[in-house]
Order: C-alpha cells, then sequence, then structure tokens
C-alpha cells in the first residue's frame, strides 16, 4: 500500500482517512474513550511531528503509546527519566570492542517510537540530548554523526502535579514538541469500562494496520495538500497576536502574557490543520481545522505572567479570546 499505488492524491487522502479510522478502532479495543487524545497523537505522527502527553498518573499514557507503536508495527522503546539518567544512556556510547576498535553501541533512542517517560524528571544536561534527535533526526557521539531511523517520534509524557525532584523543560525544548496535549479523567461510564476490560483475563488482540513505509508516504502527502491563502493568513495572524508588546497582540495577550509562540508554531497550525482535514475526510483544510488543534499547539508556547497566574487565567483561556 505504498503511495505509488493509488491513481490520483485524492484517492491517497481518502486511504490516510480510512487508515486513520483503522487505527483508532484497533487503539480502542485497549484504550477507553480518550478520543481527542488519540486523535492529536495519530495527527503529529502523520504530520511528522513529536507530542508531550501531560496528565496525573494512571491515566494511560504509557499503554496509549505502546498500544500505537504495536498498531502501527513500528519499533518501541521505552526510556524511563530519572534524575540521575545520563546523556549516553539515551543515545548511546563508544565502546571499546575485541579488536582494539571503538564502536558506536546503539542506545534506546534508535528506535521508531521512543517513549520519554516523565521527561521532567531528568536533568537540562540530559533533556539536551533529545534536542538535537527531535530536530535532525540524528545523534552526535565522540564527533560522529549517527542518523535516527525514519520514522521517528518522540512521545512524551508530564506529571503535572508532582513539582518535586523534576526540572521544568526548558522553552527550547518544548518548541520542538508539536503539540502539547493534556490528558483527563475519564467519565464515570468509560471507568466502568476500563475496570471492566482490566481486571479479568482476556487480552486484546492487536493487528498491525500501517508499516513504516506507508507511514513515510502519508507523512508526504500530507505536505502535498494544498491551503488556501485565507486559511494560512489566519494560522499565522493566530500564532502572531500571542506575542505581546508587538502590533497584532491583543488586549489580553499584553496583559497576561510574557512570552508568545514562534514561527514554528505557525508552521505546526498549518501542517497540523492539513492533517486534520485529511483525516476528517476533507481534501483541504478551512479555519475550522485551524482552531481544531490550535490548543495543542499553542499552550506549550505562551508563557503566561504573574498577573494571569493571580487571577487564575489559563493558556486555554487566552488562546480561546484570540478566535
Amino acid at each position: 500500500m505504498s503511495q505509488t499505488t493509488y491513481k490520483s492524491d485524492v484517492e491517497a487522502v481518502d486511504a490516510l482517512a480510512q487508515a486513520y479510522k483503522d487505527l483508532k478502532k484497533e487503539i480502542a479495543k485497549v484504550i477507553v474513550g480518550q478520543d481527542e487524545v488519540v486523535r492529536s497523537v495519530i495527527i503529529s505522527l502523520f504530520s511528522n511531528g513529536h507530542s508531550l502527553l501531560v496528565g496525573v498518573p494512571g491515566l494511560a499514557k504509557t499503554l496509549l503509546v505502546s498500544t500505537i507503536a504495536e498498531v502501527l508495527d513500528l519499533g518501541f522503546k521505552r526510556i524511563q527519566f530519572t534524575p540521575d539518567l545520563m546523556p549516553s544512556d539515551i543515545t548511546g556510547s563508544e565502546i571499546l570492542g575485541e579488536d582494539r576498535h571503538f564502536k558506536f553501541n546503539k542506545g534506546p533512542l534508535f528506535s521508531n517510537i521512543v517513549l520519554a517517560d516523565e521527561i521532567n524528571r531528568t536533568p537540562p544536561k540530559t533533556q539536551a540530548a533529545l534536542l538535537e534527535a527531535m530536530q535532525e533526526r540524528s545523534v552526535t557521539v565522540a564527533g560522529e554523526r549517527h542518523v535516527l531511523p525514519s520514522p521517528f517520534f518522540v512521545l512524551a509524557t508530564q506529571n503535572p502535579i508532582e513539582q518535586e525532584g523534576t526540572y521544568p523543560l526548558p522553552e527550547a525544548q518544548l518548541d520542538r514538541f508539536m503539540f502539547n496535549i493534556p490528558l483527563d479523567y475519564p467519565s464515570y461510564e468509560e471507568e466502568i469500562s476500563v475496570v471492566k476490560s482490566t481486571t479479568g483475563i482476556e487480552k486484546p488482540n492487536l493487528k498491525h494496520i500501517l508499516n513504516d513505509t506507508q507511514i513515510l508516504a502519508f507523512q508526504q502527502l500530507v505536505r502535498k495538500i494544498p491551503v488556501a491563502d485565507n486559511v494560512l493568513e489566519y494560522a499565522v495572524s493566530l500564532a502572531t497576536k500571542t506575542r505581546p508588546g508587538t502590533e497584532r497582540a491583543t488586549a489580553k495577550v499584553n496583559d497576561y502574557i510574557s512570552w508568545g509562540a514562534g514561527p514554528r508554531a505557525s508552521q505546526y497550525l498549518v501542517l497540523g490543520a492539513k492533517c486534520h482535514a485529511a483525516v476528517s475526510g476533507k481534501y483541504s483544510p478551512d479555519i475550522e481545522d485551524v482552531k481544531a488543534i490550535a490548543n495543542y499547539v499553542l499552550r506549550h508556547r505562551i508563557v503566561r505572567n504573574y498577573k494571569a497566574e493571580a487571577e487564575g487565567i489559563t493558556e486555554e483561556n487566552i488562546i480561546q479570546s484570540l478566535f
């Protein structure tokens, strides 16, 4: 099912929408509810972007990532971030072989999907080792550049309540994530389903839906989707409005934000809107598609000031006011 088998791009977009439905259906065998979260993670994968999942313990963040890796038939490694984790523990290191020559021993970063569990538990030095991998899709060890497998995604998790022994992610690191996806508690009905399905002996049997070549083909396809000028301008104006002290900034932004979103936000708004349109069965995004993903793209790229925190104004409140 590679890109070449489609007669046209329209047919390819239909195939992408169908693949998305199949993925959701398969993931739902394990993950109950969390539709928005599943949709956002799949959109970021098809857009070739990384995601940060933020939620309290026990909301199946890790299970979601491993389930997605299984359904996509991709290599999967999990790295548990701890305060004593060293950069070489994730990138790999040079070791002296029996032939008295140094050879590179690959770390867990050399996989298609890397789960960075509790990413804010590790010091900045180790967090920085991820920066190059996320941006350049490669790591440099002892002056040698090693290319990571393709496709390559970092899906990181973070616990928002426990700040003891954590190192907040630097803005440069946060900016590498296409989406910041909040997870909430399941509804009462969903929780009943979760408990029913996880306290028996039944184990769901997952099918592989897509492989690496198909995913790479869909990533190319998403980039080919045309965008109308008014939608592009809307996405860029949304990002520029978040920058306090600039001509486009709104009164609320000037009041409550100390730092706004950079140009990467505009790029991700457009890419995300393209992919959101495609998985919804449309051939070109409209303004609604930009709005649908704006929260995930912008919420970790704007920095609230003390006034906003004192008055209980959240990032979501500010983003809603921009529409």
